[in-house]
């Protein structure tokens, strides 16, 4: 169930697909030079009587962006969250008529998923001048040719977060080292079924994709094994349970333990695990009954301004798609590798591609069996 409340201070994110262009990115990145200039897309302060109801996944907007748009536009931005790409789905489709929300956030496999269903209306790119500033590695991807229903927000990693004070960080490497007996109780794993799934995949040899009910089937065997480890399940804020003391080992996304770390929690230590990280993208979409469609593009449009997109990775710390941000960014989070991984890293990594309706109904029925015990 989503909660409305009016923006977080810090945040959190998850998942999605980005093509393999993409792994050029980081290497030449550094090198790229602002291609826009943010003055055309500043306009006067407004008094204005709308309100942007923006849907998006927990603490993933600073406050700070929110307090901007509306001080620039007049327009109010309701926030309200969702902790899984399939939560926001089952809401928009129910919701379908209801015009309730007029911006979303989902992962990239889910943008394909969603324009399929007609749950989605095409970009005005006229009306998003800063679009020039994105990367194009992260644009025209075969999820949506042309970003007809998509601009990119953030990208990032899911790999291994270990507390440092309770467990020695160069003992786990791998994703098969949750399994290890003496972690009984004290692993957590993301609640989101294709990020799991995908983690046992890898360490069976098989793509983080798959769509082969064998593989899939043979994934579930190996979660089954992995349940009496398990102490929690979270996709809100995943840093949360290392820094209450709850779990002292598993799986987080790389900005979330950026924030633990700033939070105070300086032991988690995040790792690539040697199977390789799953890798995500998130996305703006406007909804296909939105009402305040224009400031939906108002809004993508802030948030595609070098110096808002810095605000946004620099708090978050997630990487951005925003090429004009890079020469931006204080040279911490520029060199960072958990924010920004290295080519080698990338390389072994892989990006989640959706695997169709049929497979992922499997993964769902394996994962209620597995949350359930049955």
């Amino acid at each position: 169930m989503t909660s409305t409340h009016s923006a977080p201070n810090t945040t959190t994110a998850r998942s999605s697909h980005i093509l393999p262009k993409a792994l050029l990115a980081v290497s030449v990145g550094l090198a790229l030079t602002s291609c826009s200039n943010s003055d055309t897309a500043t306009t006067d302060a407004a008094v204005s009587n709308q309100t942007l109801n923006l849907y998006n996944w927990s603490e993933y907007m600073p406050q700070e962006i929110l307090d901007g748009f509306e001080a620039e536009t007049g327009i109010s931005v309701n926030y309200t969250t969702f902790d899984s790409n399939e939560a926001m789905y089952a809401k928009l489709k129910l919701l379908d008529d209801s015009s309730q929300y007029d911006l979303a956030i989902p992962s990239t496999y889910y943008v394909e998923k969603m324009a399929n269903e007609g749950l989605l209306q095409e970009l005005d790119k006229s009306k998003i001048s800063n679009f020039n500033n994105l990367d194009t590695s992260f644009t025209n991807t075969k999820v949506d040719p042309e970003n007809k229903y998509s601009i990119p927000y953030l990208w990032g990693s899911t790999g291994l977060a270990i507390n440092g004070d309770v467990i020695d960080p160069a003992t786990v490497n791998s994703w098969n080292d949750l399994w290890r007996p003496e972690y009984k109780d004290q692993v957590m794993l993301t609640n989101d079924v294709r990020e799991v799934f995908g983690m046992a995949l890898l360490t069976l040899g098989y793509s983080g994709n798959s769509s082969d009910p064998d593989e899939i089937k043979a994934a579930y065997d190996k979660l089954t094994t992995l349940m009496p480890n398990v102490k929690t399940f979270n996709s809100d804020a995943t840093r949360m349970p290392y820094i209450e003391g709850e779990t002292n080992l598993g799986m987080t996304w790389n900005g979330e333990s950026i924030i633990a770390n700033n939070e105070g929690l300086t032991s988690l230590v995040y790792k690539y695990p040697s199977e390789g990280a799953l890798l995500w993208m998130d996305n703006f979409v406007i909804p296909k009954n939105a009402k305040q469609v224009d400031a939906a593009h108002q809004f993508i449009d802030y948030i595609l301004r070098p110096e808002n997109a810095k605000i946004v990775s620099e708090e978050i710390g997630y990487a951005s798609p925003n090429s004009a941000v890079l020469e931006l960014l204080d040279e911490d989070t520029r060199n960072n590798p958990t924010i920004y991984p290295t080519q080698e890293i990338l390389a072994k990594a892989e990006f989640q591609e959706d695997v169709g309706d049929e497979a992922l109904q499997l993964y769902q029925q394996y994962w209620d069996k597995l949350k359930t015990g049955r």
